[in-house]
This record gives C-alpha cells, sequence and structure tokens, in this order.
C-alpha cells in the first residue's frame, strides 16, 4: 500500500439505507468490487450494515476519499448518505484492511434497562458528540469481533 503523508490521512464516516435488502451474494459482490478499488487507492477501512443501513470508515488520502466518497453518494444501490464525519488523523484505525466487513443482526431478545443503540446514536444530526462516541464504539467493536 502505498504511504500517505500524515498531514493529509483523513478519514470519512457516511451512513445510507440501501435502496432494498441485500442477501449475502450481493454483499460478498460489494464487499469484492469495494476491496478492489480501495486497494488500488490506497484506501482503507470497514464497512457496517444492519436492516438495510450502510456505516462505512474510510480511511486515506483527503483528496482520494473524498473523491470516492462523491463515487459512492452517486452509486444507486444506497440512498440518503450523510457524511458524519471527516476529519484528519495521524494513524489509519484500519491499516490492513481494504474494506473489513461485518453484518450486524437486530437483537431478537428484550434489551436490558440502560441499553443503547449507538447505530441509532448516528441518526441524531445535532450532537456530534454521540455521533463520534457512536462511532467509536462501533469501530472497536468491529475490530474486536474480527480479532476472533
Amino acid at each position: 500500500m502505498t504511504a500517505v503523508s500524515a498531514d493529509d490521512l483523513v478519514s470519512l464516516v457516511y451512513t445510507s439505507t440501501a435502496v432494498r435488502p441485500l442477501d449475502d451474494d450481493a454483499l460478498s459482490g460489494l464487499l469484492a468490487q469495494s476491496r478492489d478499488a480501495n486497494g488500488a487507492r490506497a484506501v482503507t477501512g470497514m464497512l457496517l450494515y444492519r436492516d438495510g443501513r450502510f456505516i462505512q470508515v474510510l480511511e486515506g488520502a483527503r483528496g482520494v476519499v473524498t473523491a470516492l466518497a462523491a463515487v459512492i453518494a452517486r452509486d444507486g444501490r444506497h440512498r440518503g448518505m450523510r457524511i458524519l464525519l471527516l476529519e484528519g488523523i495521524s494513524a489509519r484505525q484500519f491499516p490492513d484492511w481494504t474494506m473489513g466487513y461485518q453484518s450486524l443482526s437486530r437483537l431478537t431478545e428484550p434489551r436490558p434497562d440502560g441499553y443503547r443503540d449507538s447505530f441509532a446514536d448516528l441518526d441524531v444530526d445535532s450532537d456530534r458528540s454521540r455521533t463520534v462516541r457512536a462511532l467509536s464504539e462501533l469501530s472497536l467493536w468491529f475490530r474486536v469481533r474480527a480479532r476472533r
């Protein structure tokens, strides 16, 4: 992977909604396409999918990541793309993944008292601290699960 100057390295996080539910085959195709394209661009990150909702983290050179986000925004497989975070970073959170992936299933059992849904916290437009906390929690959860 091509080295990116720490001054130019960014993390972009967005959420969007699938136009139609994606099955495992459709998700596999999307991931293969993303991994090839991201590898060629020195972009790393992760993709979470639950109940038709995507959350994706893209890391790489600022110009490359913002151009890729513009391409993704035009993709007809989803709608309502909202950039939740775009910030400079000193190091990648997902340095070895051209696109890590995890499908999140819905809870089927009753939620315990005090349960907070990090995915739902991303719907709060006005509270940046909740968004950042939710992204941090989801990122940590993803990295821990990937090590198993």
